[in-house]
């Protein structure tokens, strides 16, 4: 009886197998449409950064209300999904007929006070021209005149000594003497005077006219839109400074008005000013970011007390940019309230998607996402359909999630840089599959390369054993790294069961985190439900995380724990063939967890021949044919499911097994 219900347990997994093939194709585009051209060359590639921006849909439409109505913005969301993107489309989208250059000029009244006066972009250079060649018109007349007297002093002296000679009243030798030596005066008069020209247009001192040269500070003759990128930019730079003057006497100094530095709030005038994680921005650089954004002007002045520019205050300059402010949920709890509700309350605040449906138009958006990478880089050759489509499952893979695709194209432009460089490697014309395939197996993440000597290792000590079974030792699957891509690893775990009469204890080891030592807590229950027996009384558990020096954290490996703790309670042995991975709730239900296809890759490179998984993680499963064929994955929804197949049945064990088969539903 209890072979046929093992046969049947058999048959029904290969069923549920089969169905999660269905299953997983479900909402997955087996169209090949997309891959109707010969190579990306032939994709049409828009200048305009708004038709750039991929799987931002409604980001990219709040963008366009925001350049329309002039509006702030908040982006958050992971590294690479586009928000620097976001925010020069933005600037493009805005119009230059308002764009303006900033001129500085002296105050008679206070030096120390200099006027700011604002022009039509491409007139202050003009300005600054025109009065240049004004102070070296009044400033030659001088000049003129003091080298006609320089030149008749001179003639003068030379000729007093040529009449002292002729008529004898010199020798020879002195008169040679004097020649010299008028030469050597001469020339250093000239110097003088050439010197003083120089420094009269530098500084405007040494009775100079320069001093009513204005400063061009803000020059926007050239720009084709205003976009200011601060991110990281210190006080000075992102407000503005003035100089110091290591000259402040004897008219050598440099006038005020020439020391004025604009700030990127003054460069982006009439544009964007974007600041990528704001809240690494001092609080009060954020509190004067606030001040000029509702002021839309702002003085500079000197940023260093010890400095002469410290003394030195312009009139307010304007300030009047939208603000393209982006980071991650972190950056909520380090921004300023008050800027904050600025943002909110004159603009919009947006959350990043982080994957996009998987269907046939964004696959052609990735196609042209590829197309545009080659043409950005200039190095590499154009792609391969059959290449593209790699790209598209690498896409797949790393949105982790069933009939998604990716959003973080930069980590998608560096697979296909690395897969460009390969092929100039390889001389080929063109990118092809294989210079993919071989980017994405050589050109590893640092966690992926930490994976692979990680196995390595524990391979040759026998801390990961592949073959035989071992009560109470089970592989478990887990990842490192925060966020997508993640490096699949496998993860052995023992338990111990002692039973005595001092009460429950429960012992973990392996630095776990919170998340992770709850999922250890709750495995009780589960098995109070399955078999009935209560842990919680005259039994000690002990659960070891072996060699995880850099610590454990989620509750993905929670129906690993729970098979282990069953497996040395009832001293029936796992087999070391398998892996598996899954959270499990207190009802003995397997819930899905993150990173699922990166696991099935952990588990093939650490030599398993067989995984379980959530049965719900089926349409997250994006894996190569080649991977598929070296393992086979179990899908299952409940713990007792995870027992009959991971467990290696005796026949001394029938009625445990029998127990569980009833649970199964």
């Amino acid at each position: 009886m209890v072979e046929k219900i093992k046969k049947s347990i058999k048959t029904s997994a290969k069923k549920v197998v089969k169905t999660s093939k269905k299953v997983s194709n479900k909402n997955v585009n087996t169209s090949t449409d997309y891959l109707d051209f010969k190579d990306t060359s032939q994709i049409t590639v828009d200048e305009k950064l708004v038709s750039k921006v991929i799987g931002q849909d409604e980001a990219l439409e709040i963008i366009k209300k925001s350049a329309a109505q002039r509006r702030h913005v908040l982006l958050l969301g992971e590294p690479g999904t586009g928000k620097s993107m976001l925010g020069k489309a933005l600037a493009e989208l805005l119009s230059l007929d308002n764009a303006v250059d900033m001129l500085a000029y002296q105050n008679q009244k206070d030096e120390n006070n200099p006027t700011i006066k604002v022009t039509k972009a491409g007139d202050g250079q003009k300005i600054v021209d025109a009065s240049k060649s004004l102070n070296l018109k009044s400033m030659g007349k001088g000049q003129g005149t003091a080298t006609i007297i320089f030149i008749l002093i001179g003639l003068a002296v030379s000729y007093y000594h040529y009449w002292k000679w002729s008529t004898g009243l010199i020798p020879d030798v002195v008169y040679a003497a004097w020649i010299v030596a008028d030469v050597i005066i001469i020339g250093f008069l000239i110097f003088v005077l050439v010197l003083s020209a120089s420094m009269s247009k530098k500084m405007g001192g040494m009775g100079g006219n320069d001093t009513s040269t204005p400063k061009l500070f803000v020059d926007n003759s050239k720009k084709k839109f205003i976009f200011e990128d601060a991110s990281g930019a210190h006080e000075g730079a992102l407000l503005g400074d003035v100089l110091h003057d290591p000259f402040q006497s004897g008219g050598l100094g440099t006038p005020a008005h020439q020391r004025v530095v604009s700030g990127m709030i003054h460069k982006a005038h009439g544009g964007v000013l974007f600041i990528d994680e704001i809240a690494t921005l001092k609080p009060e650089m954020q509190q004067e970011l606030l001040t000029a954004m509702q002021e839309k002007e702002m003085p500079i002045t000197g940023r260093s007390e010890r400095s002469a520019g410290a003394m030195v205050r312009t009139s307010p300059v304007p300030t009047d940019f939208i603000l393209i402010a982006a980071g991650n949920l972190e950056t909520l709890k380090h921004m300023h309230p008050a800027l904050r509700s600025r943002i909110r309350g004159y603009g919009y605040e947006i959350y990043m998607n982080e994957v996009m449906d998987d269907n046939l138009e964004n696959r052609k958006n990735l196609i042209k996402f590829i197309a545009q990478e080659v043409v950005g880089d200039k190095k590499i050759p154009h792609f391969l359909p059959q290449a593209c489509e790699l790209i598209i499952l690498e896409a797949k893979k790393r949105a982790d999630k069933g009939g998604k695709l990716t959003t973080r194209f930069r980590e998608l432009g560096g697979i296909i840089r690395a897969a460009g460089d390969i092929a100039v490697e390889n001389k080929h014309k063109l990118t092809t599959a294989q210079d993919v395939r071989d980017a994405l197996t050589k050109v590893l993440s640092i966690e992926g390369q930490m994976i692979k000597k990680y196995v390595d290792v524990k391979k040759k000590y026998s801390i990961i054993n592949n073959t035989g079974s071992v009560v109470g030792k089970i592989n478990a699957l887990a990842v490192v790294g925060a966020s997508p891509p993640y490096a699949g690893m496998v993860m052995p775990i023992e338990s111990s069961v002692v039973k005595g009469a001092r009460g429950v204890t429960f012992t973990a080891t392996g630095k776990l985190g919170e998340i992770a030592k709850e999922s250890v807590t709750n495995v009780s229950a589960v098995i109070q439900k399955v078999f009935g027996e209560d842990l919680t009384k005259n039994h000690s558990i002990f659960i070891q995380f072996i060699q995880t020096h850099s610590g454990v954290e989620g509750d993905s490996a929670s129906i690993a724990i729970a098979t282990s703790i069953v497996s040395a309670l009832k001293e029936i042995p796992i087999k070391q063939n398998v892996a598996l991975t899954g959270s499990l709730s207190i009802l003995g239900e397997v819930l899905p967890i993150g990173g699922v296809s990166a696991k099935i890759e952990g588990a093939v490179t650490a030599g398993m021949t067989t995984a379980i998984i959530p049965y719900a993680n089926l349409d997250d499963l994006v894996i190569s044919d080649e991977t598929r064929n070296k393992i086979k994955i179990i899908p299952v929804k409940s713990f007792a499911q995870v027992l009959i197949e991971i467990l290696d049945w005796k026949k001394k064990d029938a009625k445990v097994k029998a127990k569980i088969q009833k649970l199964i539903k």
